[in-house]
């Protein structure tokens, strides 16, 4: 499985089923450069003077450190070029208005998405409504989808 950035969220905040849980664990999973982006983005984003930013910086860099480097990925160039047609694609069918970050998401959806294409991995995310999309434009690639549960329940 290659892991798309909202397991890593949803995990941190207890928000995944058991049955994700028992993937994560009993699964060979890969890890996408793509996503470290995406998680480290935070170092540089979160107000330092804000009480919580020390305590979800340090569940961040925690989780980074977790992944071995032998199962981290970046994305080919053909996985570049790949998605950013794929990224234009569902940005233009999607008509959402330009400037929002809409097409950084999918960019980023879309490399992750077509990194497990190329590495035979199923993308495993809870982002249903863009990896839903991609999959049926590309329904080579698979994907298993979860839906996150509300809240925060107690971590083992």
């Amino acid at each position: 499985m290659l892991l798309d950035t909202s397991v890593y969220l949803d995990v941190l905040q207890g928000r995944t089923p058991e049955v994700v849980d028992e993937l994560l664990t009993y699964r060979l999973c890969h890890h996408s450069a793509v996503c470290l982006a995406e998680l480290s983005h935070v170092f540089g984003r979160l107000d330092p003077a804000h009480p919580t930013t020390k305590s979800v910086l340090k569940a961040i860099a925690d989780t980074i450190e977790d992944i071995p480097g032998h199962r981290l990925h970046a994305p080919d160039a053909t996985a570049w070029g790949r998605a950013g047609m794929l990224a234009g694609l569902l940005f233009r069918l999607s008509h959402l208005p330009k400037g929002e970050g809409h097409e950084r998401r999918f960019l980023n959806d879309a490399l992750i998405f077509h990194q497990a294409g190329l590495l035979g991995a199923t993308v495993l995310t809870g982002n249903v409504g863009d990896f839903d999309y991609l999959s049926q434009l590309v329904p080579s690639v698979r994907v298993i989808f979860y839906r996150p549960e509300p809240g925060l329940r107690p971590q083992d």
